[in-house]
Parts: structure tokens; C-alpha cells; sequence
């Protein structure tokens, strides 16, 4: 009888490691650098031992039995732990680090440890015969008792290694050193890390039953030279550059495509790796996405704590994708079978967070590219956590980065250039800003609410025109006073469906009005012909204009900044004296050039606005970036994940998901119909402090639904928090506002 590895669907351990080496062999071609970088010219090598001997202790024969269906006695012992011995008997010079990933590619060592508590051990009786009869069940003789030698032994000369017999031994001693083990020499460090994450990477994508992994490849970015596009001297200038890379240039001067050209030449110059796009907002990654895998088709995917919804949305009407194949794309997505992938910042910081599966996102990293759009846009906490992400993936990883902004602070730039090492300073020529005169500043006395006869009137004149609050509040009440014809509300406070929808409408010529919040400040594509803002930080404000005359067709366009704060303004940007700043170096910029702003003079304003850091800023700063810095250098390793750890990274999404009164039946019905991602779309996040305070007041309540499952038959509960707020797809969730409904409560 064939030995199994899997049972559903079947799979013999032979087809299972030939699945995993041809893994391999692909990972091979996308990481043409992976000896340098992982610090072992025989790294493939070694991963290919590692796959060969993973899982020889499925061989166990009660485990055997357990994939067969049939009666077994197995206790829930490790299978992982029996292929031990195995690598305990090779004769390789480094077969400590086949050993340890081998252990560690399915538990943690803690885990494993606790397990190989519960067998005995020869010395439990001290030597002494006691007189008893029964024979103490030790790792040793459960292995000899149960492991099939021979047959595992001639599985191996099939992939060419001879081995004369295994070590029988408790792996519990050795485990347990390496849970102390402090890495004095962080290349043997990095190159288990490396190794680890290789693995896994091929022992989850083959059990996947993956069997294509796409590569980028030059020709993928010719289109940009095909164009017609005439290129800017930045663009130029990136076209040959190798290495890291800082550029700044005006919002709206290509810098998407500059970071193209840049990466074009990398994969020329320096080789293939896989490529991350990182953003901030969900919004702007969903954009992105439809920009370029138009350009690159079924080479690009997204990640973002949203991805469910997207996908369910994109494909919502295409019959040809079912549930199995929306699946299929999803996972797609998360691995690394795509070469180019946009995300948020969190999904890579949690890789240096060492949470667990972290070793794959490192593996990933390896020889890559990081490409950062709107620097600018994170507060000091998660500024900090890239500076340390981008310090370790650049000196250990080979990571080249390149860092696009319009105006960032000197002094966040120093720490930018300090993190990243040696790098390249590009920026767009002098000729270049001084034909990017496209806004006047008009700063306006008192609150932008009691001037909305002002917005109107523009409205009425066919005006195209955008309106951002600084709160999901205000932009709800500016909205509902406004009219015209065909105009969109932005903001946080949609559930998915509205939100996807609402993204997908203001892509149309007819949207006279976007009333929105912060979310439409970062690489959304939009173009309007004049602005009302309420005060922000100068940085934001910039890159409110630059939605604004985009494409410089307009002439100059005006931009109306009121000086006046909401008391709720406070909560959004807690720095009075940088608002402060900020309009009186708009107001100084309104008497010259008839309030024509020079993009040349804007590093001079944000230097004057940001002439430091904070102190409580900078305070923050530091005390993360030491503590991180430090976890990374000497804590940080394999097989080791501290639960702690992963709550406080967590903690860091400030929301929950609240499902709206109004929903009740359809939430039901959807999970009666065990459609799940589109009973979640019909949530709407808001912040942590916002629920505990409404949860208190009985403004939230826990409720329970029950639904069969399809596949199974069996009767599911799925808990969830329902909020008594009006919710309305074109204002969103009103929080200020008690919804009431006659609707029969399906929930129990």
C-alpha cells in the first residue's frame, strides 16, 4: 500500500513532495538571488532536503490509518516530529537547520514541546527496576514501534539519499535549546528565516495545488514607452537608475508611471523579485488596481483587510466566476503567485511583528521591491514601523525601495534616507514645476458651513465642484444641503456594497459634486474645477488641491480654505499649532502672485509649518522605532510566536464592524444562503472608542443568528453586533440619528 499525505483530496507523501520540489524549481527562477541574499550558496539545496524529509513521520502507522479513515490510535501526537529522526541521521554539514525547519513547519516550538511532554523518558525511574511490568511509552520506542524505517528509507534512494538508519531520540532537548538560543551571527539568522519561509511557501502553494507562479518581466512595462507619452526629466532619469530611490514631483506629473520606469530598469539591472505598491487607503489600492491590471493583466493583485468584499463586488456579475473560482482568485491574490501586489502598510509590518506564518511574508521580501506612494500620509506610530521595516528589509532582505512624494517634512525625510541606506535623489525639473501653476488660495474667513450659498453657487454655474470635511459628520450635513443633479458623498461610514458603488460612480464625467473626507486625499484619479476644504494640516490640504485641475486644462483654479475649526476638528488633527501655521503661510501665499501657489515654494511652506518634530511625536517615535528595532535585531527568529505580540500589532485597527437595524432581514437571509462575504459587505466600521462608548448606552446590542450550513447540514450561530442608527446609502451610518423599524427581529 502506498504511503498517503493527504486524504482529501487523497494524495500520496511521493506526489506531495513532487509537488512541493516543483515548488521549488519555480521559486528558483522568481528569486534568482536568493543564495546572496540568504546567505548559503547551497540554499536550494537545502530547501530541497527540507521538502524530501518533512513529512517522512506521516508514515507513522496510526497516522496512516487516520488518512485511510479507518480505526486508529492516533492521540494527536506531531506528525513532524517523526521525520526527525531522519534528518538526525543525515550526514550533512548543516543539517541543524534542515532539523529545525522540518520541526517547526506547522507548530511553534512551545507547542511541540508541550506535546513531547506527554511521553515518558528512560530516566523516569532513575535506573532503578521498581518491579513493575508496564513499559513506559517514550518517544523513542512510539517511533521504533510504529514508523515503518524501511519503507520511508527506500522512499529516500528514490531522491537519491542514502541513509543507513535514523537517530532515534526525544526531540525535546534540542527544541527547547533553540527556544534560548540568542543569534550572535545574524547571517546564520537570516538564512533560517529564509529557509523557513521557503519552505512553507512550497509545502502550502503545493498543498494548495498550485502550479504556476507568474514573473514579472520587462517587456510587462513597454506599454509605457508605447504611448505616445512625451516622458518628463524625472521619468527619464528614473529610466536608468539602479538602486533605491527617493523622487518628488508634483501631484499629478506621473509619479505611478515614474515608478514603473524605475522598476522597469531594476528588472533589468538587478533581477526578478516580487513587487509591493503600498498605500494607505483601501480606495486608493482598489483604484490602483483596476489601473494597472488593465496594463498588466494577471500579474497584479491586492491585499487589504477588505479584499473579500472587492472581490465579491468585482465579480458580482460575471457568471463565468463562481464562489470556488472567487476563492481561487482570493488566494491567489494573498500568495505570492503574483509578482506585483498593492497594499497597505500593515499588511507587510506585521511580518517584522514576527506573527505567525511571518517567515513566508520575509521569503517574499527576498531580492524585492517596495514601492511607497504617499509617504506622507501615516501618523507617527506606523511612520515609525516602516522606518524599522525599511532599515531590516533593505540590510538584510536586499530590498530596493522607491519612495514617491510631492512635499514631506525635512525632518521626515532625514529619517526616510537614514532608514534606507544608499540611495538615489530624483525630482521633477525646475521647467517642470513652474508649469504646474494650477491653483490660487483663497482663504476665507469662519466655518465652512456658514458659507455654503458660496458652494452653491458655483454648483448653479455647472461648476464641478469638491467639498472636504474633516469629519464623516460634517460631510453628511454639507452633503444634505447642497444640490445638484448628480452629486456623491465619501467618506468612512458606507458599509462595501455603497462604498464600491460610490467608487465606481465618481469615474463618471456627469458627478457635479464630491463632498468627501480624508479618503479622497490619496491617489484617487479624480479631476475637479474648484475646492472647499475646512482647515488641515498643509500637507493634507496639498494633496486636497491636487484633485483639482489634475491635468493643468484648466487654467488656474480656485481653492477656498476656511480658517475656522469645528470643536470635533480637534479629535482628527490634535496639533492646533500646525493648523495654525498652515493658514497663516496660505494667507502670506494669497497677497503675492494673486494667490497663486509656485509648486516650488511648497517645501518651503511645509518647512515652515513642520519647522520640527512634535515633541509627543517625536517622543512616540523613538520609543517604537528603539523597541522595534531591537525585537527585530535580537528577538525576532523562527518557529517562536508570542500571542502578546500579535494583540498589540492588532490593536492598531482602530474599528468594528456594526451591522446597521436596517439589514436584519437581509444579514439573515444571506446566511440562511451561506453567502458570507455578501452578508459582511452590509457592515460598517467605525472606531473602537465610538462602540464602547454606544455599547454602554445601549446604542449597540450582541445578537446571534442561526443558519444551516449547505456542506454540512449542521446548524451554525454567527454572533453579531447590530447598531439602532439610520443608515442610508447615499448619507451612510448616522450616528446621531435612532433608527426604528417594524421589521419582525430575525435574530434570536
Amino acid at each position: 500500500m502506498e504511503l498517503l499525505a493527504k486524504s482529501n483530496p487523497r494524495k500520496t507523501l511521493k506526489e506531495h513532495i513532487d509537488d512541493a520540489l516543483n515548488i521549488k524549481l519555480l521559486l528558483k527562477i522568481s528569486f534568482p538571488n536568493m543564495e546572496k541574499i540568504g546567505c548559503a550558496d547551497d540554499f536550494w539545496e537545502l530547501l530541497k532536503t527540507c521538502i524530501i524529509f518533512h513529512d517522512l513521520g506521516k508514515t507513522h502507522r496510526e497516522f496512516q490509518k487516520l488518512l485511510l479513515g479507518t480505526k486508529n490510535d492516533w492521540k494527536c501526537q506531531r506528525h513532524e516530529l517523526f521525520s526527525l529522526p531522519f534528518v538526525k541521521g543525515l550526514n550533512y554539514s548543516q543539517k541543524e537547520f534542515i532539523y529545525l525547519v522540518v520541526a517547526g513547519h506547522h507548530k511553534d516550538f512551545e507547542k511541540l514541546i508541550r506535546n513531547l511532554e506527554s511521553y515518558g523518558s528512560n530516566n523516569d525511574n532513575f535506573g532503578l527496576d521498581l518491579g513493575g511490568t508496564e513499559e513506559i511509552c517514550t518517544f523513542e520506542k512510539e517511533f521504533e514501534t510504529n514508523v515503518p524505517v524501511e519503507k520511508v528509507l527506500e522512499l529516500l534512494k528514490f531522491y537519491g539519499i542514502e541513509l543507513e538508519t535514523p537517530v532515534k531520540h526525544n526531540p525535546k532537548k534540542q527544541l527547547q535549546q533553540f527556544v534560548k538560543k540568542h543569534f550572535e551571527d545574524k547571517k546564520e539568522k537570516i538564512k533560517l528565516l529564509l529557509l523557513t519561509g521557503a519552505f512553507k511557501q512550497c509545502d502550502h502553494l503545493a498543498s494548495s495545488g498550485i502550479e504556476t507562479i507568474f514573473n514579472l518581466n520587462t517587456n510587462d512595462f513597454q506599454y509605457l514607452h508605447e504611448s505616445g507619452y512625451i516622458f518628463y526629466k524625472h521619468q527619464k532619469d528614473a529610466c536608468s537608475l539602479s538602486g533605491s530611490a527617493i523622487l518628488t514631483a508634483p501631484t499629478g506629473s506621473g509619479k505611478t508611471e515614474t515608478s514603473l520606469l524605475w522598476l522597469q530598469n531594476q528588472m533589468k539591472t538587478q533581477g526578478n523579485g516580487r513587487v509591493f505598491y503600498i498605500l494607505p487607503f483601501t480606495a486608493s489600492i482598489n483604484a490602483m488596481y483596476e489601473r494597472l491590471e488593465k496594463q498588466i493583466p494577471n500579474k497584479v493583485g491586492l491585499l487589504h483587510g477588505k479584499l473579500s468584499a472587492f472581490i465579491e463586488t468585482k465579480f458580482e456579475d460575471d457568471d463565468l466566476v463562481d464562489e470556488k473560482r472567487r476563492q481561487e482568485i482570493k488566494e491567489q491574490y494573498k500568495t505570492l503567485v503574483m509578482p506585483l501586489k498593492i497594499v497597505t502598510p500593515f499588511q507587510l509590518l506585521k511580518n517584522i511583528f514576527a506573527l505567525k506564518g511571518f517567515e513566508k511574508g520575509l521569503f517574499e521580501w527576498a531580492g524585492g521591491y517596495f514601492i511607497f506612494d504617499e509617504i506622507h500620509a501615516y501618523d507617527p506610530k506606523v511612520f515609525a514601523q516602516i522606518i524599522s521595516l525599511l532599515k531590516f528589509s533593505t540590510k538584510y532582505l536586499g530590498v530596493k525601495v522607491f519612495i514617491m512624494t510631492a512635499t514631506l517634512p525635512l525632518y521626515l525625510r532625514k529619517e526616510l534616507e537614514s532608514a534606507i541606506g544608499q540611495y538615489t535623489s530624483i525630482s521633477a525639473s525646475t521647467e517642470l514645476y513652474n508649469q504646474f501653476d494650477r491653483h490660487r488660495i483663497i482663504v476665507r474667513e469662519g466655518l465652512l458651513s456658514d458659507n455654503l450659498d458660496l458652494v452653491q453657487g458655483y454648483l448653479d454655474k455647472n461648476k464641478k465642484v469638491l467639498v472636504v470635511c474633516n469629519t464623516v459628520k460634517q460631510a453628511q450635513t454639507v452633503f444634505s444641503v447642497l444640490h445638484t443633479a448628480h452629486k456623491i458623498l465619501l467618506h468612512s461610514s458606507f458599509n462595501a456594497n455603497d462604498r464600491s458603488q460610490k467608487e465606481k460612480l465618481l469615474f463618471e464625467k456627469e458627478v457635479k459634486l464630491l463632498v468627501g473626507t480624508q479618503a479622497i486625499e490619496v491617489s484617487l484619479d479624480i479631476d475637479y474645477d474648484i475646492i472647499f476644504t475646512e482647515p488641515a494640516p498643509l500637507d493634507a490640504l496639498i494633496q486636497r488641491f491636487g484633485r483639482v485641475n489634475r491635468k493643468r486644462e484648466k487654467g488656474v483654479c480656485n481653492c477656498f480654505v476656511f480658517n475656522k475649526r469645528n470643536d470635533s476638528d480637534k479629535f482628527i488633527y490634535r496639533n492646533e499649532d500646525v493648523i495654525t501655521r498652515t493658514i497663516q503661510a496660505l494667507q502670506e501665499k494669497e497677497t503675492q502672485n494673486s494667490g497663486i501657489i509656485k509648486e516650488t515654494e511648497l517645501q518651503q511652506m511645509i518647512d515652515f509649518v513642520y519647522p520640527n518634530w512634535d515633541k509627543d511625536d517625536k517622543d512616540e517615535f523613538d520609543k517604537i522605532t528603539s523597541l522595534l528595532d531591537n525585537f527585530i535585531e535580537n528577538e525576532m527568529k523562527p518557529f517562536i510566536y508570542n500571542e502578546k505580540q500579535e494583540e498589540d500589532f492588532y490593536e492598531q485597527f482602530d474599528g468594528v464592524k456594526v451591522l446597521p437595524l436596517k439589514f436584519f432581514g437581509e444579514y439573515q437571509t444571506l446566511l440562511e444562503q451561506n453567502k458570507f462575504i455578501k452578508a459582511e459587505n452590509l457592515k460598517v466600521q467605525i472606531s473602537s472608542k465610538r462602540f464602547n462608548a454606544l455599547i454602554h448606552k445601549d446604542g449597540v446590542d450582541v445578537k446571534t443568528a442561526e443558519f444551516e450550513s449547505i456542506g454540512t447540514h449542521k446548524i451554525l450561530e454567527q454572533k453579531v453586533f447590530v447598531i439602532n442608527k439610520k443608515y442610508d446609502s447615499e448619507i451612510g451610518l448616522q450616528l446621531d440619528v435612532e433608527e426604528s423599524s417594524s421589521k419582525e427581529n430575525r435574530f434570536l
